[in-house]
């Protein structure tokens, strides 16, 4: 848990969700991270570890966007902060498609974190008829 989140709203299971896909896609990152690391023969670097990294970032973000649409008064405001998580779920899909792609053996792993994606979208849409 945030040390500045109140407990109120670390028992959403939209934020337990949120922490359960910012440690997987950590997990899956660092395992993609290993293979994807090593140059090719020509001695270029194979872009999809680019798309690892997103994955931890957009994952990373996505307690905070919770976090700032429950805490914020204003209804404009607490839609721009859904939106924002709308986009970051989205583009954490597009990216575990990219990453699906790469050579490596983590990318068994993706269909899973697609799977808790789903879940969350589920979890989302319930929690911000709430707000």
């Amino acid at each position: 848990m945030l040390s500045n989140t109140p407990s109120n709203l670390s028992e959403l299971p939209v934020y337990q969700k949120a922490l359960e896909i910012f440690a997987l896609s950590q997990n899956i990152s660092t395992y993609l991270n290993h293979d994807l690391s090593n140059l090719k023969l020509d001695g270029s670097e194979d872009n999809n570890i680019y798309f690892s990294g997103d994955i931890v970032q957009q994952s990373v973000s996505l307690v905070p966007e919770i976090v700032n649409a429950e805490l914020e008064r204003y209804s404009d405001r607490k839609h721009k902060h859904i939106d924002s998580l709308k986009r970051l779920t989205n583009k954490l899909y597009k990216n575990s498609y990219r990453l699906e792609r790469s050579n490596s053996n983590g990318k068994d792993f993706l269909p899973v974190l697609r799977s808790e994606l789903k879940k969350f979208r589920k979890l989302q849409r319930s929690w911000m008829l709430t707000l």
